[in-house]
């Protein structure tokens, strides 16, 4: 893993904390995942969660009848 052993890892977790706290780090955590998931979500060409609601057929007769 690019050259690191697990004291150099150490020290850069000790480092880490002392920057910015142990109340912080799973923030940073969570927001460091979620930026290497989008990463490799637009890597791979796919959109953006669609959020509209989709319309059943049910619903679909009934906003026609109500626009005539």
């Amino acid at each position: 893993m690019f050259g690191l052993g697990i004291q150099e890892l150490l020290v850069i977790l000790v480092i880490v904390l002392l920057i910015f706290g142990v109340n912080r780090l799973p923030e940073l955590g969570s927001g460091l995942g979620k930026a290497i998931r989008g990463f490799k979500d637009s890597l791979a060409g796919k959109d953006a969660i669609d959020v509209t609601p989709k319309k059943e057929k049910g619903e679909e007769k009934r906003s026609g009848e109500e626009k005539a």
